[in-house]
């Protein structure tokens, strides 16, 4: 297993074990981030614990047009359940990414050192978040990050039912208009698969990545 240094570099991704993980220690400096994403590498430990760097194998991905949108949700965006927001408040939904209890977890892997490196690439132009309200009240919402035509998805949380898919699908639909190529899910789960993400080679995925250096340009979102 492979120990950073201060220097700015990571292991081919090739190097990762069977689980996906790469590397230990380094820190969480935007410079660093932003090499690991545009790498396929995100950071993924447990609090008090050494930072741990991911490159999983498959990959789990979400091509835009591929969103899949069943008669439920259609019903909960055409009626209005909640309003979509980007951008208004970043910084509340990492917290509430990092706060909201999950079945099977136990803490979290959103630090209060990551918080405010996410916050800095926010402010930077490279992280952004997708707000959904209801009766004026934060309800659920996800962040990620932004490079070129690939959106980085983290985290999402919600407060009642469908707020989170609320807030995706319209992000999912949005990038689509963009030409975003691919949205970054990270790892398998139930809930991601059923609006349509699905595994790729890492190899694949890095592919893309490779691609999308020229496409760097910062979009607004």
């Amino acid at each position: 297993m492979y120990r950073l240094t201060e220097e700015l570099s990571f292991p081919n991704p090739s190097k990762a074990d069977r689980r996906g993980c790469i590397a230990f220690g380094g820190d969480l400096s935007t410079e660093r981030l932003l090499l690991a994403y545009r790498n396929g590498i995100f950071p993924w430990f447990n609090e008090g614990s050494p930072i741990a760097w991911y490159t999983p194998d498959p990959r789990m991905v979400l091509f835009p047009k591929d969103l899949n949108l069943s008669k439920t949700m259609k019903q909960v965006l055409d009626r209005g359940h909640f309003q979509i927001t980007y951008n208004n408040n970043f910084e509340s939904v990492i917290r509430n990414c990092s706060s909201i209890k999950r079945d099977g977890q136990y803490g979290t892997w959103i630090t209060e050192d990551m918080v405010k490196s996410y916050v800095e690439l926010h402010r930077l132009g490279f992280a952004h978040s997708v707000e959904a309200w209801q009766n004026g009240e934060l309800v659920g919402g996800l962040y990620g990050i932004s490079l070129g035509k690939c959106f980085f998805g983290e985290s999402m949380f919600a407060k009642v039912s469908n707020a989170s898919k609320a807030a995706f699908i319209t992000f999912v639909m949005k990038l689509e208009a963009l030409g975003f190529w691919l949205i970054d899910c990270q790892m398998y789960t139930e809930h991601l698969a059923s609006l349509g993400a699905d595994l790729i080679p890492r190899a694949v995925f890095l592919d893309y990545l490779k691609k999308n250096k020229k496409e760097e340009e910062k979009l607004m979102l």
